[in-house]
C-alpha cells in the first residue's frame, strides 16, 4: 500500500489553466473522494496521479517518491474507468488476468490471483463469459477484479458507477467501500455525486474550477463547510443560502435579526452576508411567529418529506427565492398553504458574500 501527496499541482492546456496549485496528502490505506461539478478538474487530477496526463507544475509523490516523470506502467497503480474498458474478445477470466500476462507472470500465479479476486467479488460462475453477456453491475465488478489481481499500491476509480441504474449504484458503492477497506488499499475515487462522496470516503476533497475548496471528513464538511460553495454543494437537499444585507452589525431578514460578532464584522469584505440553514434546522411554527412562507411542493418519501416553499412576505423579496424544509413523513401540508418557519439560531452558517469564506462563530 502507499501514501499519496499532491504538492502545489497545476495543469494547463495551452493557455488555459485547469488546476490551480492543488495540494493535500492521502494517508496509506485511506479512501479519499474527489468531488465537484463537471469541469472542476477532479478527473484530470486523477489521471495525473495515474500518469495518463503530464503535470504542468508541482509534484505528485507516491510513498514520498516523486513520480512526475515516471511512466504510468511503473507507478504500480490500478485504475477502474467509467466505461470499464473491458476487452470484448476476452472472457472474464482473461480480462482479469491480462495485466499479469503482460508482466509474464507464471500461469499458476495468474490462476490463483484471478480465482481469489473472483471469490471476493462473487464472479466464480461468470469467469467463462464475455463482457457482452454481463450486466452493467457485473462488468463493473470485473473491472474491479482486474484491479485487485494487480495487488497495486493504490486503486483509482473514475466515476465507475455512472452507467448503473439508481438501485444498483447504491449496492455497488457499498461493495466498493467495503472491499477497499477490507483490502486496506489506498483508494482515490472521483465522482460528481456528493451522496457517493459522503457515504464512501474517509475524507472528501471538494474542488471548484480547478481550486481545492476543502478537504475534510464527510461529517466536518456537512457541519462546518469552509466556503459558501461547499455549503451549497454538500448535502441533499442542499443547504438553504440566503444573501442578506448587513446594517448596524446585524443581518436582518423578515422577522429575524442576526447580530454579527465583532470578529465576523471585522472579517467582512462587503455589506452582505450569506446565511446558510440546513433543511432539518427549519421547522414549521405557530401562526404569528417565524418567517412566513407558502408551500409550493411537498415531496413525500416515506419516513421523510421535503417542503419546497416560497416567501410570503414582500420584505423577503430578493433575499429568499425558495426554502427547503425537512419534515417528518406524511406531513399535513398542501400546495398553497401558508405556514411560518422558525430557525435554530445555533445551527446557522454565516459566510462573507463577496469572498464566499466562512465567518467564524
Amino acid at each position: 500500500m502507499a501514501s499519496v501527496s499532491f504538492r502545489n499541482v497545476k495543469k494547463s492546456f495551452g493557455k488555459v489553466e485547469v488546476l490551480h496549485g492543488v495540494g493535500f496528502d492521502i494517508a496509506d490505506g485511506e479512501f479519499v473522494v474527489l468531488v465537484g461539478p463537471s469541469g472542476c478538474g477532479k478527473s484530470t487530477l486523477l489521471r495525473m496521479l495515474a500518469g495518463l496526463e503530464e503535470i504542468s507544475a508541482g509534484e505528485i509523490a507516491i510513498d514520498d517518491r516523486v513520480v512526475n516523470d515516471l511512466d504510468a506502467k511503473d507507478r504500480d497503480i490500478a485504475m477502474v474507468f467509467q466505461s470499464y474498458a473491458l476487452y470484448p474478445h476476452m472472457t472474464v477470466r482473461e480480462n482479469m488476468g491480462f495485466s499479469l500476462r503482460l508482466r509474464k507472470a507464471a500461469q499458476s500465479e495468474i490462476d490463483a490471483r484471478v480465482a481469489n479476486a473472483a471469490r471476493i467479488l462473487n464472479l466464480d460462475q461468470l469467469l467463462h463469459r464475455y463482457p457482452r453477456e454481463l450486466s452493467g453491475g457485473q462488468r463493473q465488478r470485473v473491472a474491479m477484479g482486474r484491479a485487485i489481481v494487480r495487488e497495486a499500491d493504490a486503486f483509482l476509480f473514475d466515476e465507475p458507477l455512472s452507467n448503473l441504474d439508481a438501485k444498483l449504484r447504491v449496492q455497488a458503492r457499498t461493495q466498493i467501500a467495503s472491499l477497499t477497506r477490507r483490502l486496506g488499499v489506498t483508494t482515490v475515487y472521483v465522482t460528481h455525486d456528493q451522496v457517493e462522496a459522503m457515504t464512501m470516503g474517509d475524507r472528501v476533497a471538494v474542488l471548484k474550477d480547478g481550486h481545492l475548496m476543502q478537504v475534510d471528513t464527510p461529517r466536518a464538511l456537512y457541519d462546518r463547510p469552509a466556503t459558501e460553495f461547499v455549503a451549497g454543494f454538500i448535502g441533499s437537499p442542499a443547504m438553504n443560502l440566503f444573501r442578506v444585507p448587513v446594517s448596524g452589525g446585524a443581518a436582518t431578514f423578515g422577522t429575524m435579526s442576526l447580530q454579527l460578532t465583532a470578529a465576523q464584522q471585522a472579517a467582512l469584505t462587503s455589506d452582505k452576508v450569506t446565511v446558510g440553514i440546513r433543511p432539518e434546522d427549519l421547522h414549521p411554527a405557530a401562526q404569528g411567529t417565524g418567517l412566513p412562507i407558502e408551500a409550493d411542493v411537498v415531496e413525500e418519501l416515506g419516513a421523510d418529506a421535503f417542503l419546497y416553499a416560497v416567501p410570503d412576505d414582500p420584505s423577503l423579496s430578493g433575499l429568499i427565492s425558495q426554502a427547503v424544509v425537512r419534515l417528518d413523513g406524511r406531513p399535513d401540508l398542501t400546495k398553497g398553504e401558508r405556514v411560518r418557519l422558525v430557525i435554530d439560531p445555533l445551527a446557522l452558517h454565516v459566510f462573507d458574500t463577496a469572498s464566499g469564506e466562512r465567518l467564524s462563530a
